[in-house]
């Protein structure tokens, strides 16, 4: 089976800084990630395809992504950034070059847990559903309820959550996680990433064991047709290689029918972000 890759990010520590790297805990992947050192390990896993994720509140960074994507025969589409804050977001979308599927902004680290239903915030998000692209929800279980308030009043927009929301997974906890979970997938027009999973366990002793009642909760909430896979590489290799993470997906997904995993490894992500149409 040919399988997609929905999420994943590079980065040049030469080009700028990330300032996000300079916690201790994150020195393992504090130095530069090209797309060719991600080619072989994707190759091996059977990606033939993969959605290039921004990583910083920078256009130029969008750019470079977008040229980056241009050239590549393994990046079908790139997630990148832009103000949505600012009126001129929709003629900043206008500007850019072709590639571009979707938009994200890091909601997880605004301090306000609404910042997603700010008048401003949702002028922008106006204008990524005009420009017909997708919106990457970045959230902490504590911003759940403003993303529901939001998809709920932004029908018109398809929305993509990252990497369950950040679930607490090294303490086990599902509650309030799982309800809002299921209010938020209760919205059609809301897809969920498989993805990130491994980094919210315990990075050095977690088990397939530990990631199964997330994954089961998306998948019976959103269904393999609204679910699709992310590596998160390399930022998921603080707990695990790329192989462990694509091995680990197999292993949850390993109920589902033929369908559904094609859906899940490829199928709702082209459908999610319309690629091969932009």
């Amino acid at each position: 089976m040919t399988r997609l890759d929905a999420h994943h990010h590079v980065w040049d520590l030469a080009v700028r800084p990330h300032a996000w790297l300079d916690a201790e805990k994150l020195a393992p992947i504090r130095r530069t990630f090209t797309l060719d050192r991600l080619a072989g390990h994707a190759a091996a896993a059977g990606v033939s395809g993969t959605v290039l994720v921004q990583v910083l509140p920078d256009l130029a960074e969008t750019a470079e992504f977008l040229a980056l994507a241009a050239e590549s025969d393994l990046v079908a589409g790139v997630v990148g950034w832009i103000d949505l804050t600012s009126p001129a977001a929709a003629e900043t979308l206008a500007g850019l070059p072709g590639g571009l599927v979707g938009v994200r902004h890091g909601v997880q680290a605004e301090p306000d847990p609404g910042w997603l239903t700010r008048p401003d915030v949702r002028r922008g998000l106006a204008a990524v559903a005009a420009a017909g692209l997708a919106y990457d929800l970045l959230t902490l279980p504590r911003q759940l309820p403003a993303a529901i308030d939001t998809v709920a009043a932004m029908p018109e927009l398809t929305f993509v959550l990252d990497h369950l929301s950040k679930p607490p997974i090294a303490s086990g906890e599902l509650e309030p996680w799982v309800s809002r979970i299921r209010e938020l997938a209760g919205h059609p027009n809301v897809y969920c990433k498989l993805s990130g999973m491994v980094t919210e366990a315990d990075w050095a002793s977690w088990r397939v064991a530990d990631l199964r009642p997330y994954a089961e909760t998306v998948l019976a909430a959103f269904g393999p047709e609204r679910v699709m896979f992310g590596s998160d590489w390399p930022v998921c290799l603080l707990a695990a290689d790329y192989e462990r993470v694509v091995s680990a997906a197999d292993e949850l997904c390993a109920g589902l029918s033929a369908g559904e995993r094609a859906d899940v490894f490829g199928g709702t992500a082209r459908r999610a972000y319309r690629l091969g149409e932009h």
